[in-house]
């Protein structure tokens, strides 16, 4: 029997991307061939400024490439108009950011039920549902506390679970490990496993973090806008 090939969640071939500031012209992606697997968590390393964020900006729908093609769940966020790519972005993408991105007035609850009310989910349902995601993230006993009163890897934990409260195809990260200790980015990794990757879902990690390497399923090699490398065993990175 011919092994079945693994669904691709993400295919994106030739991306270009360049910022323009002032009369300079900075090339951010060079031309970026790079496929995610249904059902995979793969991690985007390289140095600073190699592109890794723009990339996943663009795969996000948040920045538009200057040419070539990136296919999300069959979907060319390129081609749609700002309202479809913000409806499609608020259903099927979940975002965790580098500096956690809470809202200082709002509980624990409040913040993770912030992608349903913008989907317009009632305040009651969207609020249970928060509660419920904190749950598998460890974290209901805070459900009622502001963020200022939380840990980094407390506040991580609320911003991981208002990435998934509303049960997104594609979940990207930037950096979720990078402001923790070892002890709590393994743990913070342990539940991106366990509660993040399912069969019909793709998990991308920007990191610069060689301590949660071994977590990935593969890892691309980014440098000077291009995917230079994509290593089918983390192991190989890991020191």
């Amino acid at each position: 029997m011919v092994p079945t090939k693994p669904a691709i969640a993400v295919r994106c071939s030739r991306v270009t991307k360049n910022y323009l500031t002032g009369d300079s012209v900075t090339v951010a992606l060079r031309g970026v061939d790079l496929e995610i697997r249904m059902g995979e968590l793969m991690m985007l390393v390289g140095p600073s400024g190699c592109g890794k964020t723009t990339l996943i900006s663009v795969i996000a729908g948040i920045l538009d490439q200057d040419a070539g093609e990136c296919n999300v769940y069959g979907h060319d966020l390129h081609h749609m108009d700002d309202r479809a790519r913000t409806a499609y972005r608020g259903v099927n993408i979940g975002f965790v950011f580098q500096a956690y991105n809470l809202i200082p007035t709002l509980s624990s609850a409040e913040n993770v039920a912030v992608p349903l009310l913008i989907n317009r989910v009632p305040r009651k349902e969207a609020l249970a549902r928060a509660r419920e995601t904190l749950k598998t993230v460890d974290l209901i006993e805070k459900a009622d506390v502001h963020p200022q009163n939380l840990s980094g890897g407390q506040q991580q934990r609320v911003a991981i679970a208002r990435a998934l409260v509303h049960n997104p195809k594609l979940i990207v990260c930037d950096e979720p490990t990078s402001a923790l200790d070892q002890h709590t980015g393994h743990h913070i990794m342990e539940i991106f496993r366990e509660v993040a990757v399912a069969q019909d879902r793709a998990l991308i990690i920007v990191t610069h973090d060689s301590r949660i390497f071994s977590f990935a399923d593969r890892i691309a090699k980014m440098n000077d806008g291009v995917i230079e490398q994509v290593i089918e065993s983390p192991a190989e990175l890991e020191h």
